[in-house]
């Protein structure tokens, strides 16, 4: 198995304590930066889909749990 590709956020200071985020063909790995051994999500790209939209709902002026 090859080693996942991890993102972190260009938004976070330093990049530390942000979300690390790989995608695989069936999920997308889901970590904290400042605990790399810690607890991790799994969930799929679809469920990670809807949560992004529904957490990226203040910056675009939505209120949350508002459709887009």
């Amino acid at each position: 198995m090859q080693p996942l590709t991890r993102h972190k956020s260009t938004r976070s200071p330093g990049g530390s304590n942000c979300l690390e985020t790989a995608a695989t063909p069936a999920t997308i790995r889901v970590r904290g930066s400042e605990n790399p051994n810690g607890p991790r999500l799994a969930p799929r790209p679809a469920t990670w889909t809807r949560f992004a939209v529904y957490a990226a709902g203040d910056a675009h002026g939505r209120s949350r749990g508002s459709r887009p």
